[in-house]
C-alpha cells in the first residue's frame, strides 16, 4: 500500500468526526490537509474548530491550511479551492465529507431543514468537486471521495426520512455520473460508507443509538486511506464499504475500532 506523503487533500467538514479522522490519517503520511469547514469558533455543543483540527494535523506530521468555508456559498468554495491550490501548489484529492442530517418524516421536516440538507449534501458536493476540478486535472493520481452510501431504492430507506435519503443519495448519484464523466481524465470518483454506525456528533440524531454500540471514525479513515492510495485509473465508480475495503487490504480483526470491544454493533443506514 502506498502513502499520501506530499499529497494535498481538500476535505470538507474536517473540523471533527470522520473528516478529521481522514485528515489525521493522511497527516501521519506527511500530507497537506486543507480543512474546509464552517467551524471557525468553538461551539459548546460540537467539539472542534478548523483551528484545533489544523493543530492536530500538524501534530500528526502533516501540513495544514484552515479555511472557514460554508460549502453552500459558491464564492467561498471557489475562493477556498484557489487559495488551497496556491498555498500547496495544487490539489490531489477531494473528500466530500460535509453533510447535514435530519432524520424525520415528511410532516416533521421543516423546509429550512430540507433546503439545508440539499444545499450541503448534494449541491455542496457538486460545487466543491466542480471548483477543485481544474486542479485535479493537473494531479498525478487524482481522487474524489464522497462519504455516501450505495444507492438502495428499497422504500424502507425512504419512508422514515424521505428528505434526508434523497439528499444523501444525491451525493451517491454524483459518484455515478462523475466517475463516468471523469474517467477519460484519469480522475477517480468513489463513495465510502461505514458498515456500522460511527461514533460522531450525528449519532444524536438517531434514536436509541449509544456510543458503545458504534465504531470509531478511525475505521473509515483507514478505509479512505486504502482507497486514496490506489491508482486512480484502476479504481473508480465504486460504492465501497469500510470493512470490505480493509478486509481486501488484509485487516482481519476489527475489535480495535470498536468504542466498546465485545459490545454488539449497530448496522448503518442504507445497508441491507
Amino acid at each position: 500500500m502506498g502513502d499520501l506523503a506530499g499529497k494535498t487533500l481538500f476535505i470538507t467538514g474536517a473540523s471533527r468526526g470522520i473528516g478529521l479522522a481522514i485528515a489525521l490519517r493522511a497527516a501521519r503520511d506527511g500530507a497537506n490537509i486543507v480543512i474546509a469547514a464552517k467551524s471557525g469558533v468553538a461551539n459548546p455543543k460540537l467539539p472542534g474548530t478548523i483551528h484545533t483540527a489544523a493543530a492536530a494535523v500538524e501534530a500528526a506530521g502533516g501540513k495544514a491550511l484552515a479555511l472557514q468555508v460554508d460549502i453552500r456559498e459558491e464564492s467561498q468554495v471557489r475562493a477556498a479551492a484557489a487559495q488551497a491550490a496556491e498555498h500547496f501548489g495544487g490539489i490531489d484529492i477531494v473528500v466530500n465529507n460535509a453533510s447535514a442530517i435530519w432524520l424525520a418524516g415528511t410532516a416533521e421536516t421543516p423546509m429550512k431543514r430540507y433546503d439545508l440538507m440539499h444545499q450541503v449534501n448534494t449541491r455542496g458536493t457538486f460545487l466543491v468537486t466542480q471548483s477543485c476540478l481544474p486542479y485535479l486535472r493537473q494531479a498525478a493520481n487524482p481522487h474524489v471521495l464522497m462519504l455516501s452510501p450505495p444507492p438502495n431504492l428499497d422504500p424502507k430507506w425512504f419512508a422514515p426520512h424521505t428528505a434526508y435519503t434523497i439528499a444523501k443519495y444525491g451525493m451517491s448519484l454524483c459518484v455515478l455520473g462523475m466517475s463516468a464523466e471523469f474517467a477519460p481524465l484519469g480522475i477517480a470518483v468513489n463513495a465510502l460508507w461505514p458498515r456500522t454506525v460511527i461514533a460522531t456528533a450525528a449519532i444524536g440524531m438517531i434514536e436509541g443509538v449509544r456510543p458503545e454500540h458504534c465504531r470509531k471514525p478511525d475505521i473509515v479513515a483507514d478505509a479512505a486511506h486504502a482507497i486514496l492510495t490506489r491508482p486512480s485509473r484502476e479504481y473508480s465508480g465504486h460504492f465501497a464499504i469500510d470493512e470490505e475495503v480493509l478486509r481486501e487490504a488484509g485487516v482481519g480483526n476489527f475489535e480495535a475500532y470498536a468504542m466498546q470491544p465485545g459490545a454488539p454493533l449497530l448496522p448503518d443506514l442504507f445497508l441491507d
